[in-house]
């Protein structure tokens, strides 16, 4: 066990700013790798939606192996059978998602559309009770977009489990791309 005076590891938000400013290249060179694949997504962006798919299948599988491997530890609980049974459908889903991706594409994007709509519904009600004290046209405003992007996603599909996946994966690297490279400038210019 060591003391507070031999310990002489950093403490705090600002001795770790400190050791990003030596890596501000590396954090530059994360953002281009971001920015370049959120570029790349954009440009086609089916195959993004389809290897969007294939990263959830994986994520099933991982997840079902991991039902069943729990299962098998915990033999002596009552619910074994249905930790098994949980296990082997997450593995059929992730085999299904490789087998037919613009099927699990269109399932996973009318998911989605759904969740934007009951988020953004219960977003606007969540607002009118905040009025008193709080400013909740933001929350309103914010219940609005989402609401709106979920109808707009349902409206369209199953022709948005196109693209939506995909787009949304590409937007995310492109805005996480600018976010890092933006970071690893200031970093630079405060080394």
């Amino acid at each position: 066990m060591s003391s507070p005076a031999e310990s002489k590891e950093p403490h705090g938000l600002s001795s770790g700013v400190e050791n990003l400013r030596a890596k501000w290249g590396s954090v530059l060179v994360l953002g281009i790798i971001y920015l370049v694949s959120g570029l790349i997504a954009l440009y086609s962006i089916v195959t993004a939606t389809i290897a969007s798919v294939f990263v959830v299948g994986i994520m099933m599988l991982i997840a079902g192996v991991g039902e069943v491997f729990n299962a098998f530890q915990l033999r002596s609980w009552g619910k074994f059978f249905l930790w098994i049974l949980l296990g082997v459908l997450y593995i059929v889903a992730g085999f299904v998602t490789f087998e037919n991706p613009l099927l699990a594409a269109a399932l996973l994007t009318l998911m989605l559309g759904a969740a934007l709509v009951a988020s953004g519904m219960l977003k606007i009600v969540l607002a009118f009770s905040l009025k008193e004290g709080a400013p909740w046209i933001w929350v309103v405003f914010s219940g609005g977009i989402t609401l709106l992007l979920g109808l707009v996603i349902l409206v369209h599909w199953p022709v948005s489990s196109l693209y939506i996946l995909g787009l949304f994966l590409a937007m995310d690297l492109v805005f996480a791309g600018v976010s890092w490279i933006s970071v690893g400038l200031v970093l630079k210019r405060r080394a």
